[in-house]
């Protein structure tokens, strides 16, 4: 890697950007982030990056506006250090859910932080799995959008499920599903459902047949578990076998881990992207999306197409 190239980390998933590191044979960078009795945020980088290519590695987990506000004041120090090029390794983007109005009177919270950040100072974005993929036309810099579905389905793969179907709890997840479908060689349903509150969701239709299949469900977060708990449910109901659940980002908000120890529910099959608790039930399985940011960050620096990281087709 070029001695130019200073890879720096948040305090949201700090594992994930050593991973990083460790991938591409570089030491991480040295900072100091701390608060004031008050809450604000302090950054002191302390080392120089003086014409480097910074990347700054932060996911928007739980506090998220504490990440998001502590990346700003990191792109702010990095900025006025006189750093070449400002990069965020954003493997999660939060806010990505409020990407249109649905109601009357309703922000649009993810081109909200999307101007945050480029009025901050960011030169290129780096991400995965966006809730929606238009969400990039959002930013006036570069912003490469990776997937997981590589990681997921080579993983599925090795499982040689018998009999199964792709499952899309929603419309929105339709086209991801398909390609997974596609990859497997195997049948797609999708659920159709209403959210009467956040968080919440009841299942309405399943079209397509599910009756003595193994599911594999496919979305791209995790919140609370209420939504996946009821697409399991609704698929047992239909005569469904026990279930496999596939999702990129676990955002795990309040009781998901235990909701998703479900007797249904075979494996959940997460990446890194968040920080992972610990002690997790053993049906989950973490896949680390740290080799394709590495490879992301080396392509970047060196130059090359972004398409050698997409086995089977770019989001």
């Amino acid at each position: 890697m070029d001695s130019n190239i200073k890879i720096f980390s948040g305090s949201s998933n700090p594992k994930l950007a050593q991973q990083i590191c460790d991938e591409l044979h570089v030491p991480l960078g040295k900072i100091k982030l701390s608060r004031f009795k008050s809450g604000e945020i302090y950054c002191l980088y302390e080392e120089g990056v003086r014409n480097c290519d910074v990347f700054l590695v932060q996911t928007f987990s739980h506090p998220i506006n504490e990440h998001l506000m502590e990346l700003l004041v990191m792109m702010d120090a990095a900025k006025r250090a006189s750093a070449r090029t400002i990069n965020l390794v954003l493997p999660y983007y939060g806010y990505s859910r409020q990407e249109r109005k649905a109601a009357p009177r309703e922000p649009i919270s993810a081109k909200l932080v999307a101007d945050l950040v480029g009025a901050a100072g960011a030169d290129r974005l780096i991400t995965i799995d966006l809730h929606a993929p238009a969400i990039q036309g959002f930013f006036d810099i570069p912003v490469d959008h990776l997937t997981a579905l590589d990681l997921i389905s080579d993983y599925i793969t090795k499982k040689n499920i018998v009999d199964p179907v792709i499952v899309s709890p929603d419309a929105g997840r339709a086209t991801t599903a398909e390609r997974l479908a596609n990859i497997l060689d195997a049948p797609f349903a999708m659920m159709f459902k209403k959210r009467p509150a956040h968080n919440e969701a009841v299942i309405t239709h399943v079209i397509g047949d599910v009756e003595g299949r193994t599911p594999i469900i496919i979305e791209d977060l995790i919140d609370t578990g209420t939504t996946i708990v009821n697409v399991v449910e609704g698929l047992k109901e239909r005569g469904a076998n026990d279930i496999y659940v596939c999702a990129t980002h676990a955002v795990f908000s309040g009781p998901a881990l235990q909701r998703l120890d479900h007797p249904n529910i075979r494996e959940v099959v997460i990446t890194d992207s968040l920080a992972i608790p610990e002690e997790h039930p053993e049906r989950f399985k973490v896949l680390s999306v740290a080799p394709l940011l590495s490879h992301a960050i080396r392509i970047v620096s060196d130059g090359g197409s972004l398409s050698s990281l997409f086995k089977y087709g770019g989001v």
